[in-house]
Formats: structure tokens, sequence, C-alpha cells
């Protein structure tokens, strides 16, 4: 039951601010015990994590976009927001937001994943 949605513009400009939104439904992005993540996909670079945020609201970014990275949520609309400034081309990837559980060591549930391509 628990489903998660991406959202958000499929082409963004050089420079400009890459934001985008997982919608989470079926389950309180405050449950405890789960955390929720970005990860993102490009042609032969396999996947990557972008960010996450805990139960708690606590955060974590990759160390390589650290500082142009950041994940936050919304606990009233129970979404989790991605926002990745300066984008640049090597930004263009399929992201995906999906839920991961300390208590196993994976992610059981994905969405479907959105294209953002950055170019001028």
């Amino acid at each position: 039951q628990v489903q998660l949605q991406e959202s958000g513009p499929s082409l963004v400009k050089p420079a400009r601010t890459l934001s985008l939104t997982c919608t989470v439904s079926g389950l309180a992005i405050t449950t405890t015990r789960y955390y929720w993540t970005w990860i993102r996909q490009t042609p032969g670079q396999g996947l990557e994590l972008v960010g996450a945020i805990v139960y708690d609201g606590n955060n974590y970014t990759n160390p390589s976009l650290r500082s142009r990275a950041s994940v936050s949520r919304d606990t009233s609309a129970n979404q989790v927001i991605l926002q990745l400034n300066s984008a640049t081309p090597e930004d263009t990837a399929v992201y995906y937001c999906a839920r991961g559980q300390f208590s196993w060591d994976g992610m059981d549930y994905w969405g479907k994943g959105t294209l953002v391509t950055v170019s001028s």
C-alpha cells in the first residue's frame, strides 16, 4: 500500500535549482525506523545516492554533492523534497525516491522515477 510519486520539472536550465518532490501515500514519513532517500541514475554511471532524511528529521547528503544538495520534508503534506543548486548537464538523470529501513539494509519501496534534463 505504500506508494511514492516523484514530481517536478523535466527540464532545468544550467545554474538553476533542480527541485523535486516525493509524495508518499500509505505511510507517514515520520514513522519510526524508516528513512527516505533520493537516488539518481545516469547512463553508464549506475545508481548514486543523492541524499536522505530520517523519520526524526535528520538528513544526509552525498559528500560529492554536499555543497549543492539538500533534502527536507513537509510532514503536513507527507512529502520529501530534494533541492540541487547550481545544476549542470552532469546532473541529468532519472531521479528516484525510495524508502529504506534501519532493520534491513536495502530499499523496499521505490517511485517510478522521473527524468530531469539539465540543458539550455
